[in-house]
């Protein structure tokens, strides 16, 4: 006696091009999310990753308001210390503090330097790394890389943190 082979309820052709586009636009959605977190890191990271030719110094707080802290800089070339440089507020720049910069090309912007600089450069991707591993195990069931995602943005993020 022959079986007949009983096709699963949901297992057709419609279930499969839906199943497809599912993951086109999920997977679709999570390159965006790293994307954006790239080009929002890179904004900065340039400036501290691409350092040979700018302008090098050193940057004293002397106080920050609306999330700009402004400050005393002195140059490592032989040009006379300047004022009104300003460097982004972040959690770690406190009054007083000094710390190597970089100056952004044609501006009166910092950048600060060095492993710390380069880390907090790339928060924006560590952030984006988190939202890109709920889209990833979520979306397109890949658990496995959705959690060395997460784990990614997460070791950037705490690296920052603790490096600040």
């Amino acid at each position: 006696m022959k079986r007949k082979k009983r096709v699963k309820q949901g297992q057709g052709s419609s279930h499969r091009i839906l199943s497809f586009g599912r993951r086109v636009v999920m997977g679709g959605v999570a390159v965006l999310l790293l994307v954006a977190g790239v080009w929002s890191s890179w904004g900065t990271a340039q400036h501290v990753m691409l350092a040979k030719g700018r302008e090098h110094g050193t940057f004293t707080v002397t106080g920050c308001v609306d999330g700009t802290c402004t400050g005393r800089y002195e140059s490592e070339s032989p040009a006379a210390p300047r004022g009104g440089m300003s460097i982004e507020q972040s959690v770690a720049v406190k009054k007083g503090e000094r710390f190597r910069v970089v100056v952004k090309p044609d501006t009166n912007e910092l950048v600060r330097t060095g492993t710390a600089g380069l880390l907090y450069a790339w928060v924006p991707l560590g952030g984006a790394l988190l939202l890109a591993s709920a889209v990833i195990g979520g979306g397109l069931r890949l658990t496995r890389t959705a959690w060395g995602t997460a784990l990614a943005g997460a070791a950037l993020l705490l690296a920052t943190f603790f490096a600040l």
